[in-house]
C-alpha cells in the first residue's frame, strides 16, 4: 500500500480496512476515501461529514474515529491533476477497500462515458445496492408510501452499460451491420437498417450468478423473505430470460435447503391442500390452459411436478416451504406496477442493469425522491457508497440542497462496517428532524407548515437530535 496518493499523505493515525475469506477487517479508527462531488457535493459533503462524525463520537464515547482522507474524481480533479479520474484515486479506493462519494459530473466531449460507471468497471464493483424505505413525515406521491421497503440489487458490469457501442455512419458500424446481415441473419427476414448505430448487450453466466448469489445471501442475513428476479425475458430471451434462467439455477443448487421457488411453492400448496392430489390433478391447478397443451407439454410439467415432490417434498412439503425464502420473478414493465399497487409484496428485487438503474429511480420517488435515495457499489471486498442523484450545479454553493442521499449512504456504511450503532442513530434523528419538519426546500415546498432550512443547518438538527 502506497503513504501517499494524488500527492496527499494518508492519516497516519489511521489504519486500512482488511478483507480475508470474504470478511471485512474493520479497525476501530478505519481509513476511508471520500470524494467531496461536484456541484451541490461540496455543500453536501461538509454537511454529511459532521453528521458521521458525530454519529461515531455519540454511539462509541470516542472509542472509535473515522479518520477522513480526500481522492479526487470529477471537476476538481480534472483542474487539478488535468484528468477527470486520477489512477491513484482507484488505487486508494482499492487499497483501503470502503469509500464514500458525492455526486459526479459526467465529463462533455468524449473520453470516459461516465465516472461512475468507470469506477465500477475498474473495481468490479459488481452489485448496485439501493434500498428503498419510507421515513414519517417525507411528502410522497402516494397514498401508503411507508408499505415501500425493497431492497435493489442491480447487476452493475454487463448490459448496455458495458459500453460496446458502434457509431451510426462509421467504418466499424458499417461492418458490424454488413457481418449481421449478410451472415448472422442471411436467409431470413430480420436486418439491421444500414443506417442505424448499434450497441451489445452482454448478460453472462457469470455475472448473473455472482449478483442473484449476493442478493439471495443478503436475503438470509437480514431476514428478508422474497427476492424477485426482474427481466425482459419475455422479448430478450438470450439475454434478460437467461438472466431469469441462471437466477432460479443459483437458488436452486446453491441455496436448496433455504429458498423454494414461487412454482415449487404452488406445487407444494396443492398437494398440503390435498394429500391425495394426483399429478395430474396438480398439474392442472398450475397451468389452467394445460388440456389445450400437446402431450410433450403435458408430460415435462407431469415430470416437474414428480420432481420436486422427489426432491424436496420431504424437506419443503407441510408448510415447510412458508418459512424459506421465496424466489420469484417478474416482467420489468409489470414491476413498475406492482411496487405501487402491491408494495409490501416485495423485498428483494435482482436485476439486470438497465432495469436496475429504472426501478430504483421510480422506486425511490414514491418515497421522496433521489434527495434521500442511498446508495452502493459493492464487489468482492470493495465498497463504494454514493449519492444517486446529480450534481445540480446551478445550486452549487448555495447550501440548500438536501444531503439526506449522502447522509443515508453512509449510513449504508456505516452498517456496512459493522457500526451499526451510529447508523441507526443517524437514521433515527433524520426521521425525528424531518417530523419536526426543519427540512431542505425540496420537502419545505410540499410540507403544510414546514421551516425552510440549508443544508448545513439541516445537519446541525440531526445532530441535535441525536
Amino acid at each position: 500500500m502506497q503513504k501517499t496518493y494524488n500527492g496527499l499523505e494518508l492519516p497516519r493515525d489511521g489504519q486500512p480496512i482488511e478483507y480475508s475469506h470474504g470478511q471485512y477487517q474493520v479497525p476501530d479508527n478505519p481509513i476511508i476515501p471520500f470524494i467531496e462531488g461536484d456541484g451541490t457535493g461540496r455543500d453536501i459533503w461538509k454537511a454529511s461529514q459532521r453528521v458521521f462524525d458525530a454519529a461515531v463520537e455519540k454511539a462509541y464515547g470516542g472509542k472509535r474515529q473515522i479518520k477522513w482522507f480526500e481522492i479526487f474524481a470529477g471537476e476538481k480533479a480534472f483542474r487539478q491533476f488535468n484528468t477527470w479520474l486520477p489512477d491513484e484515486s482507484v488505487s486508494a479506493a482499492r487499497d483501503l477497500r470502503v469509500s464514500i462519494k458525492g455526486p459526479l459530473t459526467t465529463p462533455v466531449g468524449g473520453g470516459i462515458r461516465s465516472l461512475n460507471v468507470a469506477l465500477r468497471q475498474l473495481l468490479d464493483l459488481y452489485s448496485c445496492v439501493r434500498p428503498v424505505k419510507y421515513y414519517q413525515g417525507v411528502p410522497s406521491p402516494v397514498k401508503h408510501p411507508e408499505k415501500v421497503d425493497i431492497v435493489i440489487f442491480r447487476e452493475n458490469t454487463e448490459d448496455v452499460y458495458s459500453g460496446i457501442e458502434f457509431k451510426q455512419g462509421s467504418a466499424d458500424v458499417a461492418r458490424l451491420i454488413e457481418f449481421i446481415n449478410e451472415d448472422l441473419l442471411k436467409g431470413g427476414k430480420k436486418k439491421i437498417r444500414s443506417d442505424s448505430g448499434v450497441g451489445i448487450k452482454p448478460i453472462s453466466i457469470f455475472g448473473t450468478k455472482r449478483l442473484v448469489r449476493y442478493a439471495i445471501r443478503q436475503a438470509l442475513e437480514t431476514g428478508r423473505k422474497t427476492v424477485t428476479l426482474v427481466h425482459k425475458g419475455n422479448i430478450q430471451k438470450f439475454t434478460e430470460g437467461a438472466f431469469r434462467e441462471w437466477g432460479y439455477e443459483v437458488a436452486v443448487e446453491e441455496f436448496r435447503d433455504q429458498t423454494v421457488t414461487e412454482r415449487e411453492s404452488w406445487i407444494l400448496g396443492n398437494v398440503d391442500a390435498n394429500p391425495n392430489i394426483t399429478i395430474e390433478e396438480n398439474a392442472a391447478l398450475i397451468e389452467p390452459g394445460l388440456e389445450f397443451g400437446n402431450q410433450e407439454f403435458r408430460d415435462s410439467l407431469y415430470a416437474e411436478i414428480k420432481g420436486v415432490l422427489d426432491s424436496i417434498g420431504k424437506t419443503h412439503g407441510k408448510g415447510a416451504w412458508k418459512n424459506k425464502i421465496l424466489i420469484n420473478d417478474r416482467i420489468a414493465d409489470s414491476i413498475f406496477q406492482q411496487i405501487i399497487i402491491r408494495p409490501s409484496d416485495y423485498s428483494i428485487l435482482a436485476t439486470t442493469n438497465l432495469n436496475g438503474d429504472y426501478i430504483s429511480d421510480a422506486a425511490a420517488a414514491q418515497v421522496g425522491g433521489l434527495g434521500i435515495a442511498p446508495g452502493a457499489n459493492i464487489g468482492d471486498g470493495y465498497a463504494v457508497f454514493e449519492a444517486t442523484h446529480g450534481t445540480a450545479p446551478k445550486y452549487a454553493d448555495k447550501d440548500v440542497i438536501n444531503p439526506g442521499s449522502v447522509i443515508l449512504s453512509g449510513v449504508m456504511m456505516l452498517d456496512f462496517i459493522g457500526w451499526k450503532e451510529a447508523a441507526k442513530m443517524i437514521e433515527n434523528a433524520m426521521e425525528k428532524t424531518i417530523q419536526q419538519k426543519f427540512v431542505t426546500y425540496d420537502f419545505e415546498r410540499q410540507t403544510a407548515g414546514a421551516t425552510k432550512v440549508g443544508t448545513s443547518e439541516f445537519a446541525t438538527r440531526i445532530i441535535g437530535n441525536m
